[in-house]
């Protein structure tokens, strides 16, 4: 097997590695905007509940107190929320970044490959020149060779 054969067989590898990879980021991609859209979920309907509250006009003590204590349960959900995209946006970037490296890697590994198929090509066709010359010389030989003999 010619090394340029060898080495394709590494560069298939390392592909089809890059493209788990870039499955990868593509589903943590939809974590982190699912997440994002959850939190603006929670941010709309702790708006809403303020608006309400303020056309509500004046409540109970006991009633403002619950609408307080509910609204600090949602400000804390957000602030969860938060943290959940940000850990999800470093993972993100993490996965993006062992891609990146697995893509600059298998396109290293291609180029290497190709060289080589470049020299083995260069090194056949010499091989055929070579060869041809030689047929040529040889059948120069036998010509002039049998017009001496006449």
């Amino acid at each position: 097997m010619k090394r340029s054969k060898r080495i394709q067989s590494i560069v298939d590898i390392k592909a089809q590695q890059e493209n788990q990879a870039l499955k990868e980021v593509a589903e943590q991609q939809q974590k982190t905007y699912a997440a994002q859209q959850q939190l603006e979920h929670l941010e709309q309907y702790r708006q809403g509940y303020l608006d309400r509250d303020k056309a509500g006009g004046a409540q109970r003590v006991s009633a403002l107190l619950e609408f307080r204590a509910f609204i600090a349960k949602l400000d804390q959900a957000i602030i969860g929320q938060m943290d959940v995209i940000r850990q999800l946006d470093i993972e993100l970037q993490r996965k993006r970044k062992h891609w990146e490296s697995l893509h600059q890697n298998t396109k290293n590994l291609q180029k290497v490959c190709n060289g080589m198929v470049a020299a083995e090509l260069k090194i056949a066709n010499k091989r055929e020149q070579l060869e041809s010359d030689d047929r040529a010389a040889r059948m120069a030989q036998q010509n002039f060779g049998g017009m001496n003999n006449d």
